[in-house]
């Protein structure tokens, strides 16, 4: 038997290696293309459950005010001084004169009111004078009655009439002498004694600071007449502040007097502390920058911080206000957006053998970024954050530490 050539056999393997390539081709396309489709891996952020410091706290704006400020007036009318004192100004309780209050003098009045005074006054002397006479006919006419009666000429209803007529003349009488004294003192303004100054004695009145401190305002810098209980200066005392945070009503029901409160951005380099002294039990309706109607209670802090850690600040500057109602250092604890809802309870993704798994959550307080677990997770276990619709129960994760 002839042996097969060479050629022969060398085209028989060519021809078998170029079969054998087309299925390798084939499997090679049909692999790529079922890696192509199977499920990859979810990349998603993870964090750590960990125990540590919580505190719930209600962010408000706020600004001080002075505990105790004054609000001097002008206890007379009269001519007011010029007052000489600009806000920051240092005052002494009882010894520093606020301002000087002249009287005004009638010297200024004009003839036609001093003719009228001197006319009221002779008026009310006719009249005196008349209700003199009437009043000693009267008198005289009941003395008359009074015989008449002792003899029975005139019944009692007679006599009745006759001593009413004299009780009303003395009752006029009265009346018409208080006129004339009247109108007496008022032309007494008028008379000028033999010095060229006025028949009263008139001297200016002295406005002194009712407590230390400084001046605030200055209400009535110019000289000018001013009337009885007219605003003069605002003063207080700039190191005795008090802290005034408008807090929606719901949050006043929870917060208690000594709450602490931290101040922030007040102009200085770290917070201020403060305590919650006062709740005001009257709330208020406060229509917010979206135009929706507020509830909302002022809360009254004191300042805790010396004044020398905060001698720039003064009244009516604006702060932020962190009332701290709840506080922990050991709180199982996990970022906020770790946390989602599944109908009425809460629910988070933990990840176990790189998939994440779906587990019911019980929360507690939470400070914002942070919220207190009370049961569902164990410290150091890894949750996924922001897990959204595209992570499900069982599914192959992919984390990234954040």
């Amino acid at each position: 038997m002839n042996p097969t050539p060479p050629a022969t056999k060398r085209n028989n393997h060519t021809r078998h290696s170029r079969r054998w390539l087309a299925y390798a081709g084939a499997v090679a396309i049909v692999a790529l293309i079922v890696a192509g489709l199977w499920p990859q891996p979810a990349p998603v952020e993870i964090a750590r459950v960990t125990v540590g410091v919580l505190r719930a706290t209600v962010n408000e704006e706020g600004k001080t005010r002075i505990k105790q400020r004054f609000l001097v007036a002008a206890p007379v009318t009269g001519q007011l001084r010029r007052i000489p004192f600009k806000p920051g100004a240092e005052v002494l309780a009882g010894q520093t004169v606020l301002a000087v209050i002249d009287p005004l003098s009638p010297a200024l009045l004009d003839a036609r009111s001093r003719a009228l005074a001197e006319a009221r006054r002779d008026t009310a002397s006719a009249h005196l004078e008349k209700a003199r006479a009437a009043h000693t006919f009267a008198a005289s006419e009941l003395r008359r009655f009074d015989k008449l009666f002792a003899d029975k000429t005139v019944s009692i209803q007679e006599l009745e009439t006759a001593q009413w007529r004299e009780a009303a003349a003395a009752k006029e009488q009265a009346a018409a002498d208080s006129a004339l004294r009247q109108a007496e003192a008022e032309l007494v303004e008028f008379t000028s004694s033999p010095d060229g100054g006025t028949s009263s004695v008139r001297s200016p009145t002295e406005v002194k600071a009712p407590a230390s401190g400084r001046v605030l305002r200055v209400l009535e810098e110019s000289s000018r007449v001013v009337t009885a209980g007219t605003p003069l200066l605002e003063i207080g005392n700039p190191s005795d502040l008090e802290v005034v945070i408008e807090v929606l009503s719901r949050d006043g029901a929870a917060i208690a007097p000594g709450t602490k409160v931290e101040l922030e951005q007040w102009g200085g380099d770290g917070p201020l502390a403060a305590q919650v002294r006062l709740v005001e039990p009257a709330a208020f309706t406060k229509v917010s920058a979206l135009g929706v109607e507020e509830q909302r209670v002022n809360v009254i802090a004191d300042l805790l911080a010396p004044p020398g850690q905060r001698r720039n600040l003064g009244d009516n500057f604006r702060v932020e206000a962190r009332i701290v109602v709840w506080e922990t250092n050991q709180a199982l604890k996990v970022p906020s957006g770790a946390l989602f809802r599944r109908g009425q309870e809460w629910a988070a993704f933990v990840v176990a053998n790189g998939r994440a798994r779906l587990r019911p959550v019980k929360a507690g307080r939470s400070s914002g970024a942070e919220t207190q677990v009370l049961e569902g997770l164990k410290e150091g276990e890894m949750v996924i954050l922001y897990p959204g619709d595209r992570v499900r129960d069982g599914q192959r994760v992919k984390p990234i530490q954040v």
